[in-house]
């Protein structure tokens, strides 16, 4: 009456629908919790140049530098940038259903010509069972703060922003921004390129 291989698809039907059931299951236990927690930046040093950006019609563009120190202890409440200073606990965020964090440092800022500019400076990825300490010194952005004109040069509302990505194991991929951020004002003169 009925042949193995239908009672081997009934078996892996229903063997499907219960781990989805399951699925479905661990995510709604951390789907509402609050992934937030409050961030503190302070900005110490920064440098504007005037350089040629090779990626466009030959024009000459701003192109912004921050350097910055890392020392962290992300379950201890600890999290340290010298120049970028971040103070933040990501204790609260990782829980069993969280594989990793993306943790990146944007700038938003406005010109006369584009009403809003966004621009990742730094990016890290902290796994689960990683290390919770970080120690960097004297780093600077990962990515180059490049504007498609001079819009840097004595722009008063630079946004710096901590945000970060959670990636969990089953569920949705929320997007977190940190409570705290700061706007830093930019130089009104470049430095000077030296050349040898």
């Amino acid at each position: 009456m009925n042949t193995v291989l239908s009672r081997a698809n009934s078996l892996f039907a229903f063997s499907l629908s219960v781990m989805a059931a399951l699925t479905f299951g661990c995510f709604i236990t951390t789907a509402f919790k609050d992934r937030s927690v409050p961030v503190r930046l302070h900005v110490s040093r920064i440098m504007l140049k005037n350089v040629e950006d090779f990626t466009g019609p030959r024009e000459r563009s701003d192109l912004g530098f921050i350097t910055f120190d890392i020392t962290a202890d992300i379950l201890l409440k600890k999290y340290f940038i010298a120049c970028i200073m971040i103070h933040i606990s990501f204790k609260n965020i990782f829980d069993w259903n969280v594989k990793q964090l993306f943790l990146y440092l944007s700038a938003e800022y406005s010109t006369k010509n584009n009403a809003l500019n966004q621009v990742v400076l730094w990016d890290k990825i902290v796994l689960r069972g990683d290390n919770p300490k970080l120690l960097l010194k004297d780093m600077k952005t990962k990515y180059f703060f490049f504007d498609d004109g001079n819009g840097l040069k004595g722009n008063r509302n630079v946004t710096l922003t901590l945000s970060w990505n959670v990636v969990p194991n089953a569920g949705i991929l929320p997007l977190v921004t940190g409570s705290g951020h700061v706007s830093v004002p930019f130089p009104d003169t470049y430095e000077i390129t030296k050349s040898y």
